[in-house]
């Protein structure tokens, strides 16, 4: 149940170009009571850019520090104080702070609302050309390599387009690896500095951006990977399949939906070729 207390603000900055602060950034900047940025020196010169003054009192509320900072801001808005999150760029809680406090304020029954804005995410996945419908967004694996790998290799069979995130010294290694668990021909989009002066938008397969990537890069990266082509399955196999999950107490259409989901197969030409196979083995 929501209380008459204060309110959370999840405020979106620009993720390059300081234009694309929007109209609704800046006032939800002038009227807070409280800021937790991210970085407050970096905040602060947002502000200056934008030529802003907030009178709200700004603490620093980042990776190391967000679990601590919970009660305190909790208790602000408890008090009826608005409070505005800011990250260094895009969205709070995507792949930045945020998470702890939004759950906190939801359990509390205070107000949770957002400023919409720029997303590295949306904004690489709608120039990468490749397929949008359906994505998922992965964020930053694991800088641990043999971990990287397992993450990589447990989305390889992912059908979806896939972002994520990567620091510009490990791009080359993520690349490699993707490459590997992947597939080398898989297409993909690396996005370099979106919006900014030197923005680089650069296509082609795993392999070649791995290549690429051996060299020098710096600045913002986010990548936006092909979804997985549906291998063309075995009848016979899936035919198999449907019945193992059948003796083991699945329903009959449910397993012959899950089989031709796994195998590539279509649902139909599965379903009468089970049905054959349950009475030929009765």
């Amino acid at each position: 149940m929501q209380t008459e207390a204060g309110v959370l603000i999840l405020a979106a900055t620009p993720i390059g170009d300081v234009e694309d602060a929007s109209p609704a950034l800046r006032r939800a900047i002038l009227q807070a009571d409280v800021i937790a940025a991210e970085d407050t020196r970096r905040f602060r010169d947002l502000c200056r850019r934008l030529g802003l003054e907030p009178t709200a009192s700004v603490v620093s509320y980042f990776e190391g520090n967000e679990a601590g900072r919970v009660e305190g801001l909790l208790a602000s808005m408890q008090d009826g104080a608005t409070v505005v999150v800011v990250t260094d760029a895009g969205m709070p809680v995507v792949s930045d702070p945020g998470f702890r406090i939004v759950q906190a304020a939801a359990e509390a029954g205070i107000r949770v609302t957002a400023v919409p804005g720029p997303s590295a995410v949306l904004t690489a996945l709608a120039v990468s050309g490749l397929p949008s419908d359906r994505f998922t967004f992965e964020g930053f694996v694991s800088r641990k390599p043999g971990e990287r790998r397992r993450a990589l290799a447990d989305v390889a069979e992912e059908r979806r387009t896939m972002v994520f995130f990567e620091a510009p010294h490990r791009l080359g290694a993520f690349l490699a690896d993707a490459a590997d668990a992947l597939g080398a021909d898989r297409p993909a989009v690396v996005c370099r500095e979106l919006t900014k002066t030197y923005e680089e938008v650069l296509r082609g397969t795993l392999s070649e951006l791995a290549t690429w990537a051996q060299g020098e890069v710096r600045g913002e990266i986010t990548i936006v990977v092909a979804g997985a082509v549906p291998r063309a399955g075995s009848l016979p196999e899936a035919v198999d399949d449907v019945v193992a999950q059948v003796e083991a107490g699945e329903r009959f259409k449910a397993a012959v939906s899950a089989a031709a989901e796994r195998h590539g197969v279509a649902k139909q030409a599965l379903y009468d070729a089970a049905l054959v196979a349950r009475k030929e083995r009765a």
